[in-house]
């Protein structure tokens, strides 16, 4: 029997939508969930999926892809913080491939939770790639860093402008980076995505776009006052479906350049305003907007906006599903109620309704800036902080 893919992370937003793309494709797999929680229910039909297999670059991919038959997902319960247990499911799986998903993700709570930030982050991806090596191996491993990395600025970036990790999980993402450059020279084929702003179905709502989602269906079903505090609006995300960007996972995992950083964006700015304003014209009762200026944060960033060029260039990869299509799935995942017992059964619910807080926001620091290459000395004094802490 052929080595199964290896999907990290699998019962996350992108890893789990990742997983059925996959899946699609007839590729077999096995996938890490965290130890004490369960696994998602088995992937559902193709034709199930979604409604976005009717748009165009949507559904079967251009890359090479596994036998068409009957796909298995085997779960697995692996702690990436356990380096003993990732090297003895590395050494069992031998996977020609990995999408490492795994990962703290929110930008806001890494202020409050660096420590386990950057433990799963950081030290989850070194225990990952160490035990590959250890297993000498050569598979491809796909690491999605994110936009997050580059210093802010007032147009479109590219991957080579320059680095300011801002956040303790922006920085978290760059030494993601730099792990991934380190592992190359150790003879893993290492690819690297920088994703922008993505959301769809599933997404947690401690996210802008499905707290909004969230909450307006809560107000629908009478189990929240008709009324939605925001912070600031103003701020310019891209935003991409999250089903766009797991195939832009696919094509850089399969095809990308190895250590070359591609990102994932539409390269079109949406500021959060129209996002509200969107999913409030598709609520069945009037629902009043509250501007509360303690949610606001003196650092937001106005605008992160991404210039595609690279990937589209290189790997023929554009998002296929247009923001409509994407708040419509959005909002009827919440309205149905399938996010409500989704987040009841994995343990993701929030006391408040995980609620949104203020519009996406993030914090200033003052990380010296740094720029794309990955040099050697960087990463292996990351390598060495990373030792001494396990």
């Amino acid at each position: 029997m052929a080595s199964k893919v290896l999907v990290t992370g699998g019962a996350g937003f992108a890893g789990n939508h990742l997983i059925e793309l996959l899946s699609r494709e007839g590729i077999d797999l096995v996938a890490w969930h965290r130890p004490g929680g369960a696994p998602p229910g088995p992937v559902p039909p193709a034709e199930d999926l979604s409604r976005a297999g009717d748009l165009p670059g949507v559904g079967p991919s251009k890359v090479p892809s596994g036998s068409s038959g009957t796909t298995r997902v085997t779960w697995e319960a692996v702690d990436l913080l356990d380096a003993g247990m990732v090297r003895d499911a590395i050494s069992r799986l031998r996977p020609p491939a990995v999408y490492h998903c795994a990962g703290a993700a929110h930008v806001g709570r890494s202020w409050d939770k660096t420590t386990s930030t950057f433990a799963i982050n950081v030290r989850g991806t070194h225990h990952l790639l160490e035990g590959l090596r250890l297993a000498r191996l050569d598979s491809r491993v796909f690491i999605p860093s994110s936009a997050m990395v580059y210093a802010g600025a007032n147009d479109a970036l590219s991957e080579d402008r320059a680095l300011l990790p801002a956040s303790p999980y922006a920085l978290s993402k760059l030494a993601q980076e730099l792990l991934g450059g380190r592992a190359i020279g150790g003879g893993l084929q290492v690819t690297i995505a920088r994703a922008f702003n993505h959301l769809g179905p599933r997404q947690d709502p401690w996210f802008a776009a499905s707290g909004f989602a969230r909450r307006i269906a809560d107000i629908e079903a009478g189990r929240w006052e008709p009324e939605i505090a925001v912070g600031n609006l103003e701020a310019r995300r891209d935003l991409t479906d999250v089903r766009d960007t797991v195939r832009a996972y696919h094509l850089i995992g399969t095809l990308g350049r190895l250590g070359r950083p591609y990102n994932v964006c539409s390269g079109r700015a949406v500021p959060i305003r129209d996002l509200l304003d969107m999913l409030l014209a598709r609520a069945r009762v009037p629902i009043r907007v509250r501007i509360d200026p303690a949610r606001y944060r003196p650092n937001d960033t106005p605008l992160l906006l991404g210039n595609p060029s690279r990937i589209r260039e290189e790997l023929g990869w554009a998002p296929a599903i247009p923001l409509e299509r994407t708040v419509d799935d959005l909002l009827e995942y919440w309205i149905k109620g399938k996010g409500r017992r989704e987040n009841l059964e994995y343990g993701r619910s929030r006391s408040e309704g995980g609620h949104y807080l203020g519009a996406i926001r993030y914090s200033a620091s003052s990380f010296a800036p740094c720029r794309s290459s990955v040099t050697s000395s960087m990463s292996d004094r990351l390598l060495r902080a990373i030792r001494a802490s396990t």
